[in-house]
């Protein structure tokens, strides 16, 4: 009997510490699937056309496919995964839009941060077009920068290649390119030395 005892005590005893042991790695289970589940879109538009206003002025259009919001994550942000074509307005010339184009793109609303990406062109209100690979906004500083090569053509044909990218204020007002080539019209340079 003293041995049935010992054997069913032990058994015992093996039991709840497989218990134990599983109930543990169910927890664990449970917290590591519980941070993928909260990687999915919380709102999809499909056909997406947005406006912003600023006092009732329009600053922004935009157009696209499809976009999702990812809200349930520690940095929330939005993607436009099948491309983007956004239409700025400057109140100095409000007729003519700056556009803005690219395949992908991606926003971080809380950190005012913007991405775009894959076959990138920026027309301004001015007519310089610029084209590149990827371009990156931080809207609190103003300044937007690329590290790709930037093809800008001039509203007078003109034409800059910046090898190593550019930094430039959110209103292309100045900026600046690294390692910088072009063909310039004389009558720019003559204008320009003046």
């Amino acid at each position: 009997m003293k041995l049935l005892k010992n054997i069913s005590y032990k058994n015992i005893a093996y039991l709840f510490s497989c218990a134990i042991f599983f109930i543990s790695c169910e927890e664990d289970l449970t917290k590591a699937n519980g941070n993928q589940s909260k990687n999915f879109p919380s709102q999809i538009i499909n056909n997406a056309n947005i406006i912003q206003r600023d006092s009732g002025f329009v600053t922004l259009k935009a157009f696209a496919p499809i976009i999702e919001k990812y809200e349930l994550i520690d940095s929330p942000y939005v993607v436009a995964r099948k491309g983007i074509k956004i239409d700025f307005f400057d109140k100095k010339k409000p007729k003519v839009p700056g556009k803005i184009t690219a395949k992908y793109a991606r926003i971080f609303e809380y950190k005012k941060f913007y991405e775009a990406r894959g076959n990138v062109r920026i027309t301004t209100n001015e007519g310089q077009r610029f084209a590149m690979q990827s371009i990156y906004w931080d809207q609190k500083k103003n300044r937007i920068y690329t590290h790709d090569t930037v093809y800008v053509t001039m509203e007078d044909g003109s034409t800059l290649v910046g090898a190593h990218g550019m930094t430039a204020k959110d209103d292309f007002s100045e900026y600046t390119f690294y390692k910088n080539t072009g063909d310039f019209s004389a009558k720019q340079l003559t204008a320009s030395q003046k």
